[in-house]
């Protein structure tokens, strides 16, 4: 089924704010939570969906490329489906916690207390110019929070485990009367869990993460600009109580070239030529990104003048080809000239009929008194 417009989905317009963006998905996540329609697959679909739009609407990033792009851009950054609702639960905690309170429906107290998705981390990378065009290899040093390995990622000692709480004797909720009406609140001793560690792990000491450094080697595909995320799927970190790692999503950030200027997949270079060049034609070198090639000046070209290189720009980097090379020619004109090129040009300009400025003067006194 082809995918919704994401500001369809949630009701807003292109330009809606951040504040408005919330606003929407949590009318939404109100509207068809599972909790309210339970067995209701249409309101289950359309929860998922709220939930994917407000992935992408929310982050700066992927909103800008979603824009310009739509959602083919986003099918390499981890986004355009959802595994089910532990995935979106994971995600947006926050927004349910926030509107909903704690305590709402039976989801909440579920996850906490069985297998939970690790969280996914952010590396900004910086590349030079010639490898975002033409793909390059790198490694990265990335410390994120992996699973201990001691306890299992339980948080709880060897050869121990974890213990029903005594105050809410394992619901994770204490109920509270308060006229006609009874409200259910999290057990503030166990934090809604349910159960507690006692005897926490020496290594991770209760947490079930331990920090550590992994070096990762990445392949950076020729034709990225700044802005383009690569996903490492698992590379996030670690999960809890056997839940599944993290993503780590490579932020690329490209750094400036001294010669290209890069506009979409051409890039453009000004090369200067000298004025004799340019009146009586000449075959030049240019820089392209593969090294220099010859380029043919003719007679006459004017300051400015550009020339197309055909496939000499960047990799496309969804499908085959490339973009052009536009080189723009500069006619240097010389600031010392020797006498005999002084004489030559002054030639040149009275058989052409041009008026130029009158040779400099000459020094009317060369002998100067010299003292004793």
């Amino acid at each position: 089924m082809e995918k919704r417009d994401y500001y369809e989905v949630l009701g807003i317009g292109r330009n809606a704010t951040e504040a408005e963006i919330k606003k929407a998905y949590r009318q939404a996540a109100l509207k068809y939570h599972p909790d309210k329609n339970p067995g209701n697959k249409e309101a289950e679909e359309r929860f998922k969906e709220a939930a994917e739009a407000y992935a992408v609407l929310s982050d700066p990033e992927k909103r800008r490329l979603y824009d310009q792009y739509g959602h083919e851009a986003l099918r390499g950054a981890g986004v355009g489906g959802f595994s089910g609702f532990e995935d979106i639960f994971s995600s947006f905690g926050d927004i349910f916690g926030d509107f909903f309170g704690t305590g709402f429906g039976r989801s909440s107290r579920q996850r906490r207390t069985g297998p939970q998705r690790g969280s996914d981390l952010r590396y900004d990378l910086s590349i030079s110019f010639m490898e975002a065009a033409l793909g390059a290899e790198k490694e990265v040093l990335v410390e994120k929070a992996e699973s201990c390995e001691t306890c299992g990622a339980t948080g709880a000692a060897p050869g121990t485990g974890r213990v029903t709480c005594s105050v809410c004797r394992g619901s994770g909720t204490v109920t509270r009367s308060q006229g006609f009406f009874t409200v259910s609140l999290t057990c503030s001793r166990c934090g809604g869990v349910g159960s507690l560690i006692e005897q926490p792990c020496p290594e991770c000491k209760g947490s079930g993460k331990v920090k550590k450094k992994k070096k990762l080697s990445l392949k950076i595909p020729a034709g990225v600009d700044t802005g383009a995320q690569l996903r490492l799927q698992g590379e996030g970190e670690g999960g809890l109580r056997g839940g599944p790692p993290g993503d780590l999503y490579i932020f690329i950030h490209v750094e400036p070239h001294e010669i290209f200027q890069r506009q979409h997949d051409d890039i453009y270079c000004e090369v200067p030529i000298t004025f004799t060049q340019a009146a009586l034609g000449a075959e030049i070198e240019v820089p392209t990104l593969d090294g220099t090639m010859k380029l043919k000046i003719p007679a006459g070209t004017q300051t400015g003048k550009v020339f197309t290189l055909e496939g000499k720009g960047i990799p496309h980097l969804r499908g085959q080809g490339r973009g052009d090379e536009y080189v723009q020619v500069a006619v240097k004109v010389p600031t010392h000239l020797t006498e005999k090129q002084e004489e030559l040009l002054r030639e040149f300009a009275e058989i052409s009929g041009e008026e130029v400025a009158p040779p400099k003067k000459t020094r009317l006194f060369k002998n100067f008194y010299k003292p004793k």
